[in-house]
């Protein structure tokens, strides 16, 4: 795998194309160490209309539409929705239940990071060098944060000690069994020790005081590459965790929500995962341009390996860390999934009312969209067309990395969204076109009714 790290610093997040106010992000004016768990989160509420019931519940379908159609959420909601967007908490559960969740969650994640701890008690601080004044200040901070842990923790009252008791009880059975491979483990946690300390140290978050959030990072990857030994650690788990962290401001969720996220996407930090991205990105960009993509695959270019770093990372440095926020939860609300299910559904209904010929009906739904071109697979392929010229002029793999370089921090967003969304719904409309002419009865009013649903669904709001 390429070295992510192309040594760049990243800026703080500058003003989006919507107002300032929307896209100024509020966790960056936070320079503490993040506590271990946000109490008070699972009791709050978010406005976004029709998204939570009166107990709390989140009806998901409508929140991810919310999140596409809206261009992400508010900094002030992002925290609490990204909760529920990446699985830490259910959507089916309520305000009451979430506090004892919580309380469950927070108690196997400690007992999860004691346990590599006391298997490699070397390993639970980092080393250092001494020449990175920085760094030793984080470790400070870090260690001052566990003290006041401490503190907390007896501090309890009776009461609490006795439930968390029972739960540590509960957590010690499920992880009794759990056994580590030393030699792998001490590598996970040298490849950590060698990322962190270079992880979006120029954001306000790992700022000052702050800075002792690189050393909770570090727990956070640990732990999840010793109870993931399929995974382990990766380069550029880092820069996705850290994005995590800085939204969630919290050890546990951010270990949580993290772990939900790779159970999905950990695939592309393996060499098949990879190739198999890329080939997709190839078939959909030979649809959408097929001289930019035969000019990519000829002999001396890599192909689109070049791009490998975007899809990756999720496009993270090539657009402004507010607008990089945004675009990271609209491509995981899954929105081609949904417009599938969406235009399915609308299919189905207009078959109903006896506007599509039934007959033959077995492989009708959509099997001419191909549901593997993600949403980010055309986000990737908007930058590419857009960027056709400078590419064009590319001969060779040096040129194409140095082309993606330049491109840093330099992207439009709300440009970016408007030529996929433009490419996706062409893509959709001329492969269910040929369906739709085929089966409805009256083609052109059908047909362009058909089609007119489908555009609904795809409208940026």
């Amino acid at each position: 795998m390429e070295d992510l790290d192309d040594g760049s610093p990243l800026r703080p997040a500058g003003a989006g194309t919507r107002s300032a106010d929307s896209h100024r992000s509020d966790v960056h004016s936070r320079r503490r160490v993040t506590a271990v768990s946000s109490p008070a989160l699972p009791a709050g509420r978010l406005t976004l209309p029709g998204v939570m019931d009166t107990e709390g519940r989140i009806d998901e379908s409508r929140l991810r539409m919310h999140i596409f159609k809206n261009g992400g959420v508010l900094p002030s909601e992002r925290a609490l929705v990204w909760r529920f967007l990446f699985g830490m908490y259910p959507c089916s559960s309520t305000t009451l239940e979430r506090p004892l969740l919580l309380e469950q969650l927070v108690v196997r994640y400690l007992m999860m990071k004691r346990k590599w701890q006391q298997f490699l008690p070397s390993s639970v601080r980092i080393h250092l060098n001494g020449t990175d004044a920085e760094l030793v200040a984080a470790v400070r901070f870090f260690e001052q944060r566990q003290a006041e842990v401490q503190q907390q923790a007896q501090d309890q009252s009776e009461e609490v000690r006795e439930r968390l008791a029972f739960l540590e009880l509960q957590a010690q059975i499920l992880f009794e069994r759990f056994t580590f491979d030393q030699e792998e483990l001490r590598e996970a946690i040298r490849i950590i020790d060698k990322d962190v300390p270079r992880t979006n140290r120029d954001l306000n978050y790992y700022q000052g005081e702050g800075s002792g959030n690189l050393l909770v990072l570090r727990d956070i990857l640990i732990t999840y590459a010793a109870f993931h030994p399929e995974v382990s650690y990766a380069q550029g788990m880092n820069d996705l965790c850290s994005r995590f962290l800085e939204v969630l401001d919290s050890e546990v969720d951010t270990f949580w929500s993290f772990s939900c996220f790779m159970e999905k996407f950990s695939k592309d930090f393996r060499a098949d995962g990879l190739h198999r991205k890329i080939e997709l990105e190839a078939a959909l960009l030979k649809e959408l341009d097929p001289q930019l993509c035969t000019h990519l695959a000829t002999d001396g270019i890599e192909s689109l390996t070049f791009c490998h770093r975007w899809l990756l990372l999720g496009f993270q440095r090539e657009f402004e860390h507010s607008d990089a926020l945004r675009l990271f939860e609209i491509l995981s609300c899954d929105h081609l999934e949904l417009i599938s299910q969406q235009v399915s559904r609308a299919h189905y209904k207009e078959r109903l009312a006896g506007k599509v010929d039934t007959e033959d009906s077995s492989d009708s739904e959509l099997h001419s969209i191909n549901t593997d071109f993600t949403f980010e697979l055309f986000i990737c392929a908007a930058i590419l067309i857009e960027n056709r010229d400078a590419l064009l002029e590319c001969s060779d793999d040096v040129q194409l990395i140095q082309f993606a370089s330049s491109l840093q921090r330099t992207l439009d967003l709300n440009s970016v969204l408007k030529n996929a969304e433009h490419h996706l719904y062409n893509y959709c409309k001329r492969h269910m076109s040929d369906y739709v002419n085929e089966h409805c009865i009256t083609h052109k009013s059908k047909g362009e009714d058909f089609l007119y649903q489908l555009r609904g669904l795809l409208v940026l709001k």
